[in-house]
């Protein structure tokens, strides 16, 4: 792949490479050829590759800046593959930036976020699924995550769909032979059992698109909007959910004016419960703006959770039936009836549909919390699932369509088009890893780590 015309080669770059602000380290990352002359500039002498030293860190003036340990990794040993420095010094903010202004006297520009990692990329070091997990890894929320951003940052990802690459091309190889000799094609591949190769591929994908949707889920998770009338228990839940008084839960309708996000932890999976206003009619300005807003999270929720006062009229049910002919048809929807410890309408036929539960007491909570589970696929069995992206998702899905044109057009003894979807589908999969793809697709990815990776 091509280096991008926005990333020359030939520059040096320098970065913080640990958060901004007062710490006990202060890491200075600097990559390109002009590392060594900075080196020398800085510190006397090119420090003894993959040793550390510690010594004064110098301005041009010869005044000490600051004293710590420098290491060197000569190219091609070293995370971007190119020539590297990294100066760890003491973390406050005025010696950080000190020694960043000296770095840029000497030919050195600022790193862009993400270029370290794409340099390493460009470079062959890691491929493109690698180098998302280094940023999984550091966003990671949960254990669960932090271990899946790992073992794509190991290579699990990677191996297992130059896997399904390797077997693609075998099978391409052999279909290739086949139109070649266009008299005994048909025979040709029956006998190589490209029907029964064909399903194997398949199969394999479908695992890994599995895996990986589990992997999304870890990364990503679920937003889940609380919907439904005024008082109907919608705060409470967001707190029982949260364990901790996030909302201001009062007996007046309306109490909830904007939205509110509470993240927590689901067996590994980030889910992500937004409170809502109450949806009703209303005269009052302040009001009809947090409905607005609720309408607009519901828009784009993953899963709305319907909320129903178990204690509920003949007229607040229908209200909540007109409430849902407003919601989208195509957002998930499951009715939660609350305040069940304090309603003796708990047995009705519409209370069958969906979940029980009381805030107060936690009864009818874990239920809940499974139900929400199973509604998006996570399992909460992560040992072995690597870190996924959608966009992984979405070249896995692309994939596994053009393997089953591939299969309906072998049994047309079409080898022609089923050569042409087998390379269509190694396409896909290449994407993932980045053998495969634009500049655009790289930069918008790149662009998307912190400044330092």
């Amino acid at each position: 792949m091509n280096t991008p015309p926005d990333t020359p080669a030939q520059e040096t770059i320098a970065a913080l490479a640990t958060p901004p602000g007062r710490g006990g380290i202060g890491v200075v990352r600097v990559s390109g050829p002009q590392v060594c002359q900075l080196a020398t500039a800085l510190l006397g002498s090119v420090p003894t590759p993959r040793y550390a030293t510690y010594q004064p860190f110098s301005d041009s003036r010869g005044e000490t800046i600051d004293i710590g340990i420098a290491l060197y990794f000569p190219a091609p040993h070293s995370f971007t593959g190119e020539d590297v420095l990294e100066l760890q010094g003491h973390g406050g903010a005025i010696v950080m930036d000190r020694l960043l202004r000296e770095i840029y006297q000497h030919a050195v520009r600022p790193a862009r976020a993400g270029e370290f990692s794409q340099r390493a990329f460009l470079n062959g070091k890691i491929d493109l699924t690698q180098a998302e997990a280094i940023a999984d890894l550091i966003a990671a929320e949960s254990e669960a995550a932090a271990e899946a951003a790992l073992r794509s940052l190991k290579g699990d990802f990677s191996a297992a769909i130059h896997l399904l690459v390797e077997a693609l091309i075998a099978l391409r190889c052999y279909i290739e032979a086949a139109i070649d000799f266009p008299d005994e094609e048909i025979d040709f591949l029956q006998r190589g059992d490209v029907a029964a190769r064909l399903q194997q591929l398949l199969q394999q994908i479908e695992r890994i698109n599995q895996t990986a949707q589990q992997g999304s889920l870890l990364r990503e998770g679920m937003r889940v909007v609380l919907a439904g009338l005024p008082n109907a228990g919608k705060s409470s839940l967001l707190n029982a959910l949260a364990g901790e008084d996030r909302a201001i839960v009062t007996d007046i309708a309306g109490t909830t004016r904007d939205l509110l996000q509470q993240e927590i932890n689901l067996d590994g999976m980030p889910l992500h419960i937004i409170d809502t206003a109450g949806l009703r009619e209303s005269s009052c300005e302040i009001e009809q703006e947090g409905i607005r807003r609720a309408w607009g999270a519901i828009a784009q929720a993953n899963l709305v959770l319907l909320i129903i006062d178990s204690c509920h009229s003949e007229q607040q049910q229908a209200e909540n039936a007109r409430l849902i002919a407003k919601l989208p048809p195509h957002i998930p929807l499951r009715k939660v009836f609350t305040k069940i410890d304090i309603c003796t309408n708990n047995n009705s036929s519409e209370q069958i549909e969906g979940n029980l539960l009381s805030s107060k007491t936690g009864v009818g909570l874990d239920q809940l919390k499974q139900d929400l589970k199973q509604i998006m696929g996570y399992h909460g069995d992560t040992e072995g699932c690597f870190m996924a992206r959608r966009r992984h998702l979405q070249a896995l899905n692309l994939a596994t369509g053009h393997l089953q044109t591939a299969i309906s057009q072998l049994h047309l003894h079409c080898a022609e088009l089923v050569a042409e979807e087998l390379r269509l589908t190694q396409q896909q999969l290449e994407m993932i890893t980045g053998h495969f793809g634009s500049d655009d697709l790289l930069g918008r990815i790149f662009s998307s780590f912190c400044i330092g990776k």
